[in-house]
């Protein structure tokens, strides 16, 4: 249980900090984390942030990052070090 409220609130941390505006994505993850699915949420989270090619810290990928190998889906976070701002 402890690791399962470690990884929701790692999840709301950065979805709070990500640069998605849609307020229908940011619902579907919360709807995603509320049914259990961390996995998946982060998943769609970084998906979002990839497909509407919203700009991204260097410091926030690299949260992005650990989060991904927290969850075990080092995958989510593929291709996101393109949107780095520089």
């Amino acid at each position: 249980m402890e690791r399962y409220k470690y990884l929701r609130a790692l999840i709301s941390q950065l979805l709070e900090e990500s640069p998605l505006i849609s307020e229908e994505v940011i619902a579907d993850v919360h709807h995603l984390m509320n049914v259990g699915e961390e996995e998946l949420a982060f998943d769609t989270m970084c998906s979002w942030i990839y497909e509407d090619a919203l700009p991204i810290s260097k410091e926030y990928y690299e949260r992005l990052v650990v989060a991904a190998m927290e969850l075990g889906t080092p995958k989510s976070v593929d291709k996101l070090d393109e949107l780095i701002e520089g």
